[in-house]
Order: C-alpha cells, then structure tokens, then sequence
C-alpha cells in the first residue's frame, strides 16, 4: 500500500508532525437515535460551540479520549469475553496477571499461575498497573520472588530514589525498547509510572463527538410481579440523542513516535513502523463494520477523511501480521506475573452505589 495515503512507512519517513483522521458515523440499521456515555449525576455531556459565524452549536461528547482507548484495545482481543489476541496480532508482546484456580478453596493441585485475571490490554494502567508490578514473576510456569516492578526498573537503568527517582536522558531510550519489548501497546495509548518518573503521553488519541445534538427523552419501567426484590415497581428516564453530525476523530503524533528511536538509539525503524501500522490497524478495525460503542450505540463508517483534504479515503489494508513478523519481537512474547489469590481476592462491602456504573473510562491516560 506504499501509494496509499495512510501508509506507516511514508508517514514515518516524512515530516508532517501529526496525522489527524475524521470518520464519520452513522446509526446503523438505519436509526437516527444512539446512546452518548453518561455518568451520574451529569448524564450525557452537551455544550455549546461557537462557530465562525458567531453561531453556537449544541455539541455532545459521546465518548471521550480515554474511552475511545478502551474501544481502540477491544479490537486486538479475540471477543468481548476473552483475553486471548485476534489471530493476527499473534506474536506481539504483552503481559498476563495470573492467579491459583478454585479459589477461596486453593489446594496444592489448583495453586500457582493457573487463572488469568487480567491482561495488559485490559487493564487501565497497562504496563503500569499495580496488578502487573506488584506481581511475581512466572518462569517455566513458577513463580519466583523477583517483582516484575523490580525487573522493568532494572531494565529501565533507573535507580532507586524513592519519589526523586526519574530517568537520565540516555536512560529514555532503554525505557522506549524495554516497554516495546514487553508491551508495545502502551507506548500507543500512553503509559504513567509515577515512581520511577515516566510519563508518556498518547501516540493514539480518540474521541467521538455528535453536532447538533437534540435530546430524546422516554422512559421505562421494571415490573416486579412476584415482588421478591426491594426497587418495587420504578419508573426510569432513558435519554438518547438524534444529531446532524457524529465524528470520531483519530490523532496519532508521528512526532512522539519518531522521537522513541534515533540512529542507533531507541526504536528502530521497523520498531516505530510496527508502532504506526498497529495504530492504523485498531483504527481500520473499528471503522470496519458497525461498532456497539454501548447498548444503544451502534455506529458505521459514512465517510473517512484526512484533515485538511476535501476528498474521502478509503480505509487502510494493514497487513498487521506481516508488520508483527518484521518487529523483532522474541519466540516467547506473553510475560506472565503471579499474584496468591488469597492476596488478589478479598471479600469486602461494594462501596458503589446501585446504579453509578459508568461507560468504559478505567483508561488511565487523561
């Protein structure tokens, strides 16, 4: 695809500092209704924008940066109930939290790295979560003492400071190849390590916006007719949006993705290629089909346009696994951490209130 517009390599050798993509969605099924993510006590986010013409437009957030990250980390997962890789992405690094099987009742049969918990592609804080720092590294299916935390410190060449601890500038390149090594997709969408100083922001950033939103309201109502439970018989509001306009807008900093590599330093060429070629492959992934961002938002592709073109584009042919192939990645990519259940599970009261769940916004990078 080395004549198409979105290609990794040419994008990457060039010199434009960004590459800002415009998709605009559509219901699908031919619905003009859809559901923006909501959140309690505020509901579905809508603010006036003004416009050249001193105009002001009704805009609403249907899904914000660090949801659009969730969506954009869905599509690498084989369904929405496993956490095994899409087929193609097979060979890319990421690593496991794993735990004892049969808890609370563990024997010696059913204890060690048996049952994943979570994975680097589904949890908030990616490589930086406690879940995966804190745990115990797994080797020839054994856990040992050594934290994976301690590892990825080592590797980084960052000492030990306590809250002064930051990386020397020759350090940030061994941090770039030690987090692509482990888990390239969190130099995409932004990795924080507070204690040892590092931050990255998003190379990937996303959000979905609708314009010239107007308000659906209706409601509902549950039936308990047997009465066994303590809501009753309530009566709910439900509210949707209609909207002229609704457009996902894409941005990946090309600048941040070269500065992770230079000359024999850092990433290298086909490193970074991966890097851009996984970023564009979420984005063709998304847009594909239709997308169930949540129950009642069930959106299309319309149109796909560079910023600052007039004509539409059509969506990239990434061959992600041929890119995978050509990264350098080692023959066992999945690190596996451990954590004893009885340290992961712990019985307590749910502090949530009954219906306060949010929309998907566990993504840790604001």
């Amino acid at each position: 695809m080395s004549d198409h517009p979105l290609d990794p390599s040419t994008l990457l050798n060039g010199e434009a500092p960004r590459l800002t993509l415009h998709a605009n969605l559509k219901p699908a099924s031919g619905l003009d209704r859809f559901q923006p993510a909501g959140f309690p006590e505020i509901g579905h986010v809508i603010y006036d924008a003004p416009r050249p013409d001193n105009s002001v437009q009704k805009v609403c957030i249907v899904d914000s940066a660090a949801s659009m990250a969730n969506h954009l980390e869905t599509v690498c997962l084989a369904s929405e109930h496993s956490l095994d890789l899409v087929d193609e992405l097979t060979g890319m690094p990421y690593v496991e939290c794993r735990t004892d099987d049969g808890w609370p009742d563990v024997t010696e049969d059913t204890t060690g790295p048996k049952r994943l918990v979570v994975t680097t592609l589904s949890e908030g804080h990616r490589l930086a979560s406690t879940y995966f720092l804190n745990g115990r590294l797994v080797k020839n299916s054994k856990p040992n003492e050594r934290r994976f935390g301690d590892l990825l410190r080592a590797e980084f060449g960052i000492p030990d400071l306590g809250k002064k601890s930051h990386p020397l500038p020759a350090q940030w390149w061994t941090v770039f190849t030690t987090i692509f090594r482990y888990d390239p997709n969190s130099l995409v969408h932004g990795v924080l390590f507070p204690a040892m100083g590092i931050k990255l922001p998003r190379m990937l950033t996303a959000h979905l916006e609708a314009f010239g939103v107007s308000r659906v309201r209706s409601s509902g109502v549950k039936f308990d007719k047997l009465g066994k439970t303590s809501s009753g018989q309530p009566i709910f509001s439900v509210d949707e949006e209609t909207a002229s306009e609704i457009v996902a807008t894409f941005v990946i900093d090309l600048a941040l993705l070269r500065s992770f590599g230079r000359e024999d330093r850092g990433l290298n060429g086909a490193q970074k290629e991966f890097l851009l070629a996984l970023a564009l492959w979420k984005i063709e992934s998304l847009l594909r089909g239709p997308f169930r961002y949540r129950s009642n938002c069930d959106l299309e592709l319309d149109e796909l346009r560079v910023h600052g073109r007039e004509e539409p584009v059509d969506l990239p042919d990434i061959d992600i696994k041929s890119v995978v192939g050509k990264a350098g990645f080692c023959d066992s990519p999945v690190t596996q951490v451990y954590w004893p259940a009885n340290d992961l599970f712990r019985a307590g009261a749910d502090e949530q209130e009954e219906g306060s769940d949010s929309d998907d916004e566990q993504d840790a990078q604001g």
